[in-house]
């Protein structure tokens, strides 16, 4: 996503068509049961409203690490993406925990891209010069990156192509999300409000349940609250009873950050 920029005009060109497309992208992605299918299926429907001619889409390695695996290609040897990954000056933006679509010449320059041993290993022997990367995060937490290729004699991605990923990014990254803690079998992460309705926490509690989310110690609680040390401790002891809790590491583990 460009920072800033304004995607109206952009929203203004897109035919009616396009719109169809995306919602049924949208909607495949949250009905397609089989995980690989679904990011098989997403490739080739992505191709009817984003011009690309080859695209290769990875996941994080599950337990954690600056890794890659199981990728899926679209019109690409997988084998020889697999044994370059992906190149060194992508990886601030793939592993800085945000959701995000750039082009490859927004992070470096095409000159000194020509010069890389990834583009001469990868780009050239598949006859690719652009591409375009959709980061995948959600929670700060990577989940996977879908890299789109044109081939030589192409004009680079362009701001309009940037605005239908921006548009998916974040259904995309919740799909992976989901995936991933079902296989944990972890349940999704709650928000304060709703741990507090699912919970029957009481104003008090909710409030001070956000206030643990956002980092702040007891010495800062009790004072914006004005209540003792041993009252705040009687709160928390009843939201972690009520959360089924015994700690704030579970507790971290349960609600997320940010509402």
């Amino acid at each position: 996503m460009l920072p800033g920029f304004d995607w109206t005009g952009i929203m203004k060109t897109l035919e009616t068509n396009d719109w169809m497309v995306m919602n049924h992208i949208i909607y495949q992605l949250y009905t397609t049961e089989d995980p690989a299918k679904m990011r098989e299926g997403l490739l080739e429907q992505l191709k009817l409203v984003l011009d690309f001619d080859s695209a290769d889409f990875y996941l994080a390695a599950a337990e954690g690490g600056r890794k890659l695996v199981n990728p899926i290609a679209y019109h690409c040897d997988a084998g020889r993406l697999a044994l370059y990954g992906k190149p060194d000056y992508c990886s601030e933006i793939m592993f800085g925990g945000k959701c995000l679509a750039c082009r490859e010449t927004d992070l470096i320059t095409n000159e000194r891209r020509q010069e890389e041993p990834y583009y001469k290993e990868v780009y050239v022997p598949n006859h690719w010069h652009y591409s375009m990367h959709l980061v995948l995060s959600r929670e700060r937490e990577f989940l996977g990156v879908i890299t789109f290729y044109r081939t030589l004699g192409k004009e680079d991605f362009r701001s309009d192509d940037l605005f239908l990923l921006d548009m998916l990014k974040d259904h995309i990254a919740y799909r992976l999300y989901r995936d991933r803690r079902e296989q944990k079998g972890m349940p999704e992460k709650l928000t304060v409000s709703q741990a507090a309705e699912t919970y029957g926490l009481t104003k008090r509690e909710r409030t001070i349940l956000r206030q643990l989310m956002y980092g702040q110690d007891n010495a800062q609680i009790c004072e914006e609250l004005s209540i003792s040390v041993n009252t705040l401790k009687k709160h928390i002891l009843n939201i972690y009873r009520k959360l089924g809790i015994k700690n704030r590491v579970q507790m971290f583990k349960m609600i997320k950050e940010k509402e």
